[in-house]
């Protein structure tokens, strides 16, 4: 994604936002993730590529959860990645190596505006490099107005300001730093499992130990955010953190329970924030979804969507990505059919779809090839259409060779089957 800004923005002006967005900054408030599942047929990392991750905290030195982190290498004239920033204020990606300007904004950030500024971050092939967006340092609270300034110590003054409530804010802090590392161990636990056993050990070997490092991740995360959320129970983004250790444990109906906490919370505050409500919606979804009641799961992904209308595509693709790891094939077909309403431009809505459609595809006896629908023929060729050198582009066209005898080869090079072992992890959030 590309935005265009100016550099006099970056250089002369860095946060000219309305005071009720100064407000929201200072606040505590987590919002959602915007990518809640790892992507279908997911890509193994290119060597040649780096990472960078880390977190943004508001002027209290506290998580500020949602918008975006993107990188320009123009002074900002262009941004060559975005990133979504977590409910507890974590962002990731993987990039070129480069020297970058590290921008974020918020989701009401105007455009051709910034909130803060980081010039000189470089990233190196096959390094992860970790870069915080604090916006407690000098250099960014020098930079505000007069009135914002006043907003912030304001804030401070209205802050708990007793040794204990300090003590608190700066453990949950902390405990929310390794929650972020524990949900990127978990995501990675797989690559980290046939690293540590080597090229020998067996794929059963591989699933065991990434179960086993799943499993202490997201008991950690458990306790922590059970601790907090008794020290702190009014802060909904423990809530969502703590379910979504719950779902990964697989301990469903407190998953559940939790979720509900943190959306009840977040309708009761002055201000309900769309996008906090719309991820406590979207984790019942989930627990919705696996607990195998459809129209539970249904009804709580259209209330994200309708709760977050700016982010309701993001939420409908999370449906039909989970309910294809969870290989439900009738609702993966409806989800996809929702999702690609939303947004007909994402070739795997189109693969998801197909695939279901073609489950139970039957196989003429004549023949031997496979009797595909029209709606799923033509949800194969939209696929190769949209990404004709994807992840699945050979199997589709294989599978529409075998049904028709009649589809164009895949371009020279094109990928064989994708290993789809990754989109079938349990979901980690980076919620």
């Amino acid at each position: 994604m590309v935005s265009s800004t100016t550099p006099e923005t970056i250089a002369s002006q860095e946060m000219k936002s309305s005071p009720s967005q100064c407000r929201r900054i200072f606040a505590l408030a987590g919002l959602l993730a915007l990518s809640a599942f790892p992507a279908l047929g997911q890509q193994p990392t290119d060597p040649d590529m780096g990472k960078i991750h880390g977190r943004v905290l508001n002027p209290r030195g506290l998580p500020e959860g949602g918008g975006t982190v993107s990188l320009s290498t123009d002074e900002g004239v262009t941004y060559l990645y975005d990133f979504a920033v977590s409910p507890t204020g974590d962002y990731s990606g993987q990039v070129l190596p480069a020297e970058y300007l590290l921008v974020y904004r918020t989701p009401t950030t105007p455009e051709g505006k910034v909130v803060d500024f980081i010039r000189g971050v470089e990233i190196v092939a096959g390094q992860d490099t970790k870069q915080d967006v604090d916006m407690s340092r000098k250099e960014f609270t020098s930079r505000l107005t007069q009135e914002q300034q006043k907003e912030l110590e304001e804030a401070k003054v209205n802050a708990p300001a007793t040794p204990a409530a300090n003590s608190e804010i700066a453990g949950m802090s902390a405990d929310l730093t390794l929650v972020n590392q524990d949900l990127q161990d978990a995501q990675n636990a797989r690559a980290t499992a046939a690293k540590n056993l080597g090229a020998d050990a067996s794929l059963q070997e591989v699933e065991l130990a990434a179960a086993d490092i799943e499993k202490t991740k997201y008991t950690e995360i458990e306790t922590l955010m059970i601790k907090d959320t008794t020290a702190m129970p009014e802060q909904p983004v423990l809530w969502l953190d703590l379910a979504h250790a719950e779902i990964g444990l697989n301990e469903l109906e407190d998953a559940e329970g939790n979720y509900k906490k943190a959306l009840d919370l977040a309708n009761k505050a002055a201000r309900p924030d769309p996008i906090l409500v719309a991820a406590a919606d979207a984790g019942l979804g989930e627990v919705y979804a696996r607990s195998l009641m459809v129209d539970e799961a249904n009804a709580a992904y259209e209330a994200a969507a309708k709760a977050d209308t700016a982010n309701a595509a993001v939420y409908l693709r999370n449906q039909a990505v989970l309910f294809y790891q969870l290989k439900n094939a009738p609702a993966q077909v409806d989800a996809a059919d929702e999702a690609i309403k939303a947004d007909p431009g994402q070739a795997v809505l189109y693969f998801i779809k197909a695939q279901g459609l073609a489950l139970n595809a039957p196989i003429d006896p004549d023949t031997n090839r496979i009797i595909l629908s029209p709606e799923c023929t033509a949800a194969y060729q939209k696929y190769l259409e949209l990404d004709p050198t994807g992840p699945h582009a050979a199997d589709v066209a294989a599978i529409l060779q075998k049904a028709a005898g009649a589809v164009s080869t895949p371009p020279s090079g094109a990928p064989g089957e994708a290993d789809n072992k990754d989109a079938e992890n349990k979901n980690s959030d980076n919620r």
